[in-house]
């Protein structure tokens, strides 16, 4: 299935792109997400959990970049996982990219193509339910690195984590600011909590509703 999301990001393109290629630091911003190895500079090892009603699925795999495209900040990735019970896997492909939004901000927009497999596809099965848990994700995860920004500002990104090696000399010249403090790089904060089943069920049965009086209407 594929679907599209976007948020905003409160940075110029230039410095949101930097700081959304510092996989270490925007890792602990994603619902559920855990960085558990870096294996490269375009290849890490992570678990993502998620609930959904009564089931708790975790899945652990690894990501990859498969394009990065400084100059136009655009990038894709490939994500696979397998959940931790065996009840089957997730593999997705991700194309995003990074562009001026009004008032100097900067806006996200991600396109995903998502295949489940096993048992784990049957609590995938509408396509309404996987977009309006995916669009929950991303803006909690927007949220959350709109909070670490606030705290943090934008520090530039290492060669250990940084999309190749183009990426080098743009930050300081892209932000105009001075590099932080390792330690600032270093301490990302803590990783954020899952999103909630019940919680997130009964915002997709408000969605279904609300689409449901919209096709009405028509």
């Amino acid at each position: 299935m594929e679907f599209d999301n976007s948020f905003e990001v409160p940075l110029k393109p230039a410095e949101a792109w930097t700081v959304l290629m510092d996989i270490r630091r925007i890792a602990p911003c994603m619902p559920g997400a855990e960085l558990t190895d870096v294996v490269d500079e375009k290849n890490y090892k992570g678990k993502v959990a998620v609930r959904l009603g009564p089931v708790a699925l975790a899945f652990a795999g690894l990501v990859t970049f498969e394009e990065i495209d400084n100059l136009n900040r655009t990038a894709r990735v490939k994500a696979q996982g397998t959940d931790s019970k065996g009840r089957g896997g997730a593999n997705a492909l991700a194309s995003f990219r990074v562009e001026a939004a009004p008032g100097g901000g900067s806006k996200v927009l991600v396109h995903t193509d998502l295949n489940l497999s096993g048992s784990v596809a049957q609590y995938g099965r509408g396509v309404g339910m996987i977009q309006t848990t995916a669009a929950q994700i991303m803006n909690q995860f927007a949220a959350n690195l709109k909070a670490q920004i606030a705290r943090e500002g934008v520090a530039p990104t290492s060669p250990s984590n940084r999309g190749d090696d183009k990426l080098a000399a743009a930050p300081a010249e892209a932000t105009g600011q001075a590099p932080h403090a390792a330690s600032t790089a270093a301490m990302p904060p803590p990783a954020a909590k899952p999103i909630a089943g019940f919680s997130l069920m009964a915002k997709v049965v408000w969605a279904s509703i609300a689409r449901l009086f919209t096709r009405r209407r028509g």
